[in-house]
């Protein structure tokens, strides 16, 4: 495998250097602090990146406020005590983007958030208490009790919490590929997802830097050079 810190160079010099690279990564990412989140930002957050899935994420963004009131704060005990009624209107509730299969997840979710909160004294206590190094396994469990959490949603749901993630895009997938990691162009198998789990951990364990910042900085080392204020209007407060 190529060394990481050739993979960092490489990035920097695409980027401007190496303070440009530094301020696109994002803050450290504290997966501690994510047991004090509580569920309706658990909640809120996990429906904001399900309605962000195959949209324009500057357009959730704006339309949120409209959202949380929607969603009654997306407040899961809340949301599980509505009827059917509530749920069919939200259909036609123009606060929202009215897609009436993501508006399903909401309440799928909301009984998902509740169980597991109940199980552990908080559904981020429950996240924080996860290893650190088994994204792959958290994420498969996302994916099979939440809604719509697989693939790269159950991803950016973490990151966007402050759990310490790596997001498998085209451009990271491309980057391992090229380090010399045996994996397929789009690495969504088991066998693809554990190799990048181990190969993430070691360089982790090598440069002592976060998941997240290994990530994006694999990301910005190859494919198309996007300019540091480009990559800050698209992501926002998580680049």
């Amino acid at each position: 495998m190529l060394d990481f810190q050739k993979i960092r160079a490489r990035a920097a010099k695409r980027k401007g250097g190496e303070q440009e690279l530094a301020s696109l990564l994002g803050p450290v990412p504290d997966n501690a602090a994510v047991a004090k989140v509580s569920d309706d930002r658990i909640l809120s957050t996990m429906a904001e990146r399900v309605f962000a899935a195959g949209f324009v994420w500057r357009v959730i963004e704006q339309k949120w406020p409209g959202f949380e009131e929607a969603f009654l704060g997306f407040e899961p005990k809340r949301l599980l005590f509505q009827p059917d009624d509530f749920w069919h209107e939200l259909a036609s509730d123009k606060r929202i983007v009215r897609n009436p299969q993501k508006i399903g997840s909401v309440r799928d979710n909301a009984a998902f958030v509740d169980r597991v909160s109940k199980e552990h004294g908080g559904f981020g206590k429950f996240l924080a208490e996860w290893p650190a190094d088994d994204q792959v396994g958290l994420t498969a469990y996302l994916g099979k009790h939440g809604s719509r959490l697989g693939g790269a949603t159950g991803q950016y749901f973490l990151r966007w919490l402050g759990w310490d993630t790596f997001v498998v895009s085209a451009d990271m997938a491309a980057a391992l590929r090229d380090a010399g990691l045996d994996i397929a162009e789009s690495p969504t198998s088991k066998r693809d997802l554990d190799k990048i789990q181990a190969q993430v951990n070691q360089w982790s364990a090598q440069t002592g830097a976060p998941r997240r910042h290994i990530s994006r900085i694999l990301a910005m080392s190859i494919g198309e050079n996007h300019s540091p204020q480009a990559l800050r209007d698209y992501m926002g407060e998580q680049t």
